[in-house]
């Protein structure tokens, strides 16, 4: 095996929020990517608005810099297990990982996640502690923790002798040892020079390119990202595209992509070791080869964890139905999940009994939520179901997916947070103190016990919580485990809505609407205190009377309503209920839309 000593791919790893698409700026300008006064957006890696919103990385993406001579491609992963299987993707891309930890949180349950497929790719590390200017940084202990961590997860004795280093990627210094002051990120660039491996490659091979990410031009059209194994590409290439059973079909490179900072630059060749794109090859999946034409030999295929969640994703038919959207049929719908699933081998899409209704299934809430919201601004309508837990039938048992839990708490709310944990099914196995005020819990629970829980979670410990849970195998089932306590308050007529007639339903329970809108006939308006629907007239209006009462039209005091995002209301509904969703709107109905079918 030889060895291209003037290139280094390396995937930054680490949980949400712990600073990695910070750190790759960092790197970008510090490599003189960048002219002084250019102006260059933040977090310039998290391309997507969802991305840049949420401060979460959600696909994969790959830049590069050079320092001295030698290119470094950089992959910036997702830290969230719901985007799993972009992160397995792209470990099939790099020769080595760069851990990073936040110096106050320490490793969480996302980092242990990314960290435990890169150890079994065989990946050396480095660990970067990141943050050190907090006031409450702990870097001593938190490197305990992460050498704590790489013992749990079986790292062999090469992969435990990992280099250190101690960052603040918002200003753009590293250093080696705590007691020097950091002052650029050199250290963390030569670091990554002595300890990645050059790309190997074997002369004797014929092209192996495997397709790791899928992408879109509007003039050339799909585009095949990943690394080229052995061997070597040109422009106007025959290759051969070796699918998953095994079949072999001729194709065509007509454009060649390499890439320099953020742009994507077109190269006339490429070979061994390096990051492309191609274009032109439009059948072939995600985890497929492109081989040399004449003795086509296939890569290992990429191995994906099974999704837990799934949702029945149908046409909008409510009353209010192509009222806000462009793209509102069972056909369109249909395309663009297909092309999703073509896209994402995270997502799996299967037809149903309906024609106009698909199942949908994902690693998690959050995966599905973040599809919804993609269509939803590319001008789609449609209903979704409430999210249900994917079981597996095993020697007469039936199995249910497991999560393992992570909150981290100030000690006040411990009282609130076991007391509804339990009742979900949830069984603690680890509680720590470091002696802060916060304390960190463990617990192992079902998947549907923490569907619809953030927001309690959060509403419990006021927002000072953190909430992390990770897939941790399955088990049996578990039990009932109680979903909503409340009830609906359902309008029993379509019409627009009037301060009159909410300011009556108050003390039924909290409403979702305000005086003014347009509600239809089955439409929720509102959580009932009790755990029964109920049925409203929010329409109603006053009725003048010849006689007035000195005191009949004082102004009426309406409490502010709720207004869920797109997450708290997949968290809210039941089974018998739909989230009607459109680019402007997100409505709560019942399935049934009229009261007779309902009761």
């Amino acid at each position: 095996m030889r060895r291209r000593e003037n290139i280094r791919n390396i995937a930054i790893i680490a949980h949400v929020d712990h600073g990695k698409t910070t750190l790759v700026d960092a790197m970008l300008w510090q490599s003189g990517l960048f002219r002084e006064n250019q102006s260059v957006a933040e977090r310039m890696m998290d391309s997507m608005d969802l991305e840049r919103e949420k401060g979460i990385t959600i696909m994969a993406k790959n830049t590069a810099v050079n320092y001295r001579d030698v290119r470094i491609n950089i992959v910036d992963t997702p830290g969230h297990a719901d985007f799993g299987s972009e992160v397995e993707r792209t470990l099939t891309l790099v020769d080595g990982v760069l851990l990073l930890v936040d110096a106050a949180e320490g490793p969480l349950p996302q980092t242990r996640f990314v960290l435990k497929k890169a150890l079994e790719a065989g990946l050396p590390p480095i660990v970067v502690i990141n943050k050190i200017d907090r006031s409450d940084a702990r870097p001593v202990e938190v490197l305990d923790e992460v050498y704590d961590l790489f013992i749990d997860l079986d790292a062999s004795e090469d992969q435990l002798d990992f280099p250190v280093l101690y960052t603040n990627a918002r200003t753009g210094a590293a250093t080696l040892d705590l007691k020097d002051a950091a002052q650029t990120l050199e250290p963390l660039f030569e670091t990554i020079l002595t300890t990645v491996p050059a790309p190997a490659f074997d002369p004797a091979m014929g092209l192996q390119f495997r397709a790791a990410m899928l992408d879109w031009d509007d003039y050339v059209g799909r585009l095949i990202i990943g690394r080229i194994v052995n061997g070597r590409v040109r422009q106007a290439d025959r290759v051969a595209v070796v699918h998953r059973d095994g079949t072999v079909e001729p194709a065509k490179v007509t454009v060649l992509y390499g890439y320099e900072g953020l742009k994507r630059t077109e190269i006339e060749e490429a070979s061994a070791g390096d990051l492309v794109a191609i274009a032109g090859i439009d059948a072939i999946e995600i985890g497929e080869t492109v081989a040399d034409l004449e003795s086509p030999v296939a890569l290992p295929l990429i191995q994906i964890d099974e999704p837990t969640v799934s949702m029945l994703f149908s046409s909008n038919i409510s009353p209010f139905a192509g009222k806000e959207g462009r793209f509102v049929t069972s056909t369109q719908l249909r395309e663009r999940l297909w092309k999703e699933r073509r896209i994402n081998v995270g997502i799996r899409v299967e037809e149903t009994d309906s024609p106009d209704t698909f199942r949908v299934s994902g690693r998690g809430e959050l995966q599905l939520a973040i599809l919804i919201e993609m269509m939803r601004r590319e001008g789609f309508e449609m209903e979704v179901g409430k999210p249900e837990i994917i079981t597996h039938e095993e020697q007469g048992r039936t199995l249910e997916p497991m999560e393992h839990l992570v909150v981290d708490i100030p000690e006040e709310h411990i009282g609130s947070v076991t007391q509804k944990v339990g009742p979900r099914r949830g069984l603690m196995t680890k509680m720590v103190n470091h002696g802060t005020g916060r304390v960190r819990l463990e617990y192992r629970i079902p998947s549907r016990g923490l569907i619809g829980y953030r927001t309690e979670f959060l509403t419990d410990t006021r927002g000072t919580g953190l909430l992390n849970h990770l897939f941790d195998g399955w088990d049996e089932w578990q039990g009932d485990i109680a979903h909503r306590q409340s009830g609906a308050l359902v309008a029993d007529r379509g019409g627009r809505t009037t301060a009159y007639a909410i300011d009556h339903l108050q003390e039924r329970g909290l409403m979702f609407v305000s005086p003014g809108e347009t509600v239809y006939e089955g439409q929720i308006v509102g959580e009932n205190s009790r755990d029964t629907d109920m049925d409203v007239n929010i329409a109603k209006e006053k009725k003048l009377t010849n006689m007035r009462a000195s005191t009949s039209d004082e102004g009426v005091k309406l409490t502010p309503p709720r207004i869920m995002n797109l997450e708290q209301s997949l968290e809210w509904i039941r089974e018998d209920e739909l989230l009607e969703v459109t680019p402007k709107s997100l409505r709560l109905r019942k399935r049934a839309l009229g009261g007779r079918r309902r009761f």
